[in-house]
């Protein structure tokens, strides 16, 4: 069975720090380009950063640049990614997905259409 499972998620304070994480399983995560994504209720699912399959480029929305570092760890079949100085506005639940259609499978983009395989979501409070 092909599977995201995220985990990391939970309460933290204006100006801290959280890692996600997202293992894979059924699937080999390397073969794939990767992304993380947050929604807001009532808002669209914005796509916030992504890795290559191939080269490892990296991307990310302009809201998160400097503050999120996405990667991979091959060996464990897991991705994570690293949230600092974290703000109020990032408050939302976040998905990890991996691409597996066409050229998408091996490219960095933002656009959540390019994904297959999904995690099921962990939420991210920032708060005082």
């Amino acid at each position: 069975q092909l599977q995201l499972v995220e985990s990391g998620g939970g309460s933290v304070q204006p100006g801290g720090s959280l890692r996600l994480s997202c293992a894979a399983s059924g699937f080999t995560l390397e073969h794939h380009a990767i992304g993380w994504f947050r929604q807001v209720p009532g808002k669209e699912r914005e796509g916030i950063s992504c890795i290559s399959r191939d080269d490892g480029t990296t991307d990310y929305a302009d809201s998160v640049k400097g503050r999120f570092t996405i990667s991979r760890d091959n060996a464990k079949n897991t991705m994570y990614l690293q949230m600092n100085s974290l703000e109020p506005e990032d408050t939302a639940v976040y998905y990890c997905a991996a691409a597996d259609a066409g050229p998408f499978v091996s490219l960095c983009v933002l656009w959540d259409g390019g994904y297959t395989y999904w995690g099921q979501g962990t939420q991210v409070t920032v708060s005082s």
